[in-house]
């Protein structure tokens, strides 16, 4: 989960659950992610749980890596024990670059979720990756082992604004590996995209988006560049290097995303995120974003079983020590109060195209729904049925509709 994490309670050395997180594990669905946190250079932007070579010291490797999660995941199989989930219904292994492993890991990996908890059979499973880290024949490999859907980071097809991001991939390689996994047989691919890059123009931004139609995926992603303390952006901006980026320019963006995406077939289903169609919505996403379970595997990966989410350890030494020495790799974990859960999950499901059930909210978060609505930022015709669902100017002010219905 984005933001600062709280200090959080101590771990048991075996990584034990309460009972009652155990029984609960699955009601909404159960997922796994996998953290995989190599990366051949550093973005200028990233502020990720992710290493270079040069970054990672002694005492770990690609190599050794999926042993690791592997181990964790046999962990993960003890501390749930008799009452594991019913069923393993979304994997999505993101990073960091997954596919500077080789796909064989990745594909050993996945068999080992599997053969630990079961997939389901109509299973989700997606992996990250950077443009230049796949051909047609590790695509080949992954989608033989079992993944299903992509998603490639594009960012933008200006060959500029890639330059300010540190993106080391052409401006045409995105395309080109999006076709390449739809070649390969992937039932979903996702390209990404970031907008209100210092130095982008509105043309760089539409080139984007037509290159992004006119690769045949059925799955866009966009959100604003934000520029995090401690990246070599922020810096740059410091200096007076670049400018910082504009509201104004980000809504102008987010408003010609919707509309070229739109004309394009796509419907968003959540702030962020459009898809062609209801299956090529990202699952595993929506799992978070409505309350259900995962296990995280990796250094940094956090989890959430039954009201419970905890987070490992960052670096990936001290990850795979603490799994060799028997011990669970998790720092810290919190318990949700139903306060806390209530707050998330208006916070979630309200970012959602399917909105919010009204009667979740209390007296004064009603009171504020009715001022969204008469504002125009909730839809009206959705309100009269009984949900809180954004208009596309309740999109971009969307953290303010949340704000109105927690006060």
């Amino acid at each position: 989960m984005p933001g600062v994490l709280p200090e959080g309670e101590p771990v048991p050395r075996d990584g034990s659950l309460p009972a009652a997180a155990r029984r609960a594990v699955g009601a909404r669905g159960f997922g796994v992610y996998v953290h995989v946190p190599f990366c051949a250079s550093r973005c200028g932007y990233c502020d990720f749980n992710t290493y270079t070579a040069a970054e990672l010291g002694g005492g770990v490797s690609r190599e050794t890596y999926a042993d690791s999660v592997l181990a964790e995941l046999a962990l993960a199989a003890r501390v749930l024990g008799d009452s594991p989930p019913p069923r393993v219904d979304t994997v999505f292994v993101g990073g960091g670059t997954p596919t500077l492993l080789p796909a064989d890991d990745l594909a050993r990996i996945l068999d080992g979720i599997d053969r630990t908890w079961g997939l389901a059979a109509d299973v989700e499973v997606t992996t990250e990756a950077n443009p230049e880290s796949v051909t047609p024949e590790s695509l080949k490999t992954l989608r033989a082992a079992g993944y299903t859907r992509i998603s490639l980071g594009m960012q933008s097809a200006a060959p500029g604004v890639l330059a300010v991001l540190d993106r080391r991939h052409s401006a045409g390689r995105a395309v080109a590996a999006a076709r390449e996994a739809r070649d390969a047989g992937f039932e979903h691919v996702n390209l990404d995209l970031i907008y209100g890059t210092p130095g982008e123009t509105a043309d760089d931004f539409a080139a984007s988006l037509a290159q992004v139609v006119e690769a045949g995926v059925d799955h866009v992603s966009a959100y604003a560049l934000i520029v995090e303390d401690g990246t070599r952006l922020a810096a740059r901006m410091r200096r007076g290097e670049l400018p910082y980026p504009s509201d104004d320019v980000a809504a102008d963006r987010y408003l010609a995303a919707e509309a070229a995406l739109h004309a394009a077939g796509f419907s968003w289903y959540e702030v962020s995120n459009w898809a062609r169609s209801e299956a090529a919505a990202c699952r595993h996403n929506l799992l978070y974003w409505t309350g259900a379970d995962w296990w995280g595997l990796g250094p940094g990966a956090h989890s959430h079983v039954g009201g419970v989410r905890w987070w490992n350890v960052k670096h990936p030494a001290a990850y795979a020590e603490r799994l060799a020495a028997g011990a669970s790799p998790a720092l810290a974990r919190e318990r949700l109060t139903g306060d806390e859960q209530h707050t998330e999950d208006v916070m979630l499901r309200l970012r959602l195209a399917s909105g919010l059930p009204l009667d979740v909210l209390d007296t004064a978060g009603r009171a504020g729904a009715e001022r969204a609505r008469a504002g125009g930022l909730l839809d009206a015709g959705a309100y009269a049925e009984g949900r809180a669902v954004l208009t596309l100017r309740g999109r971009l002010l969307a953290d303010a509709v949340v704000r109105d219905l927690l006060p």
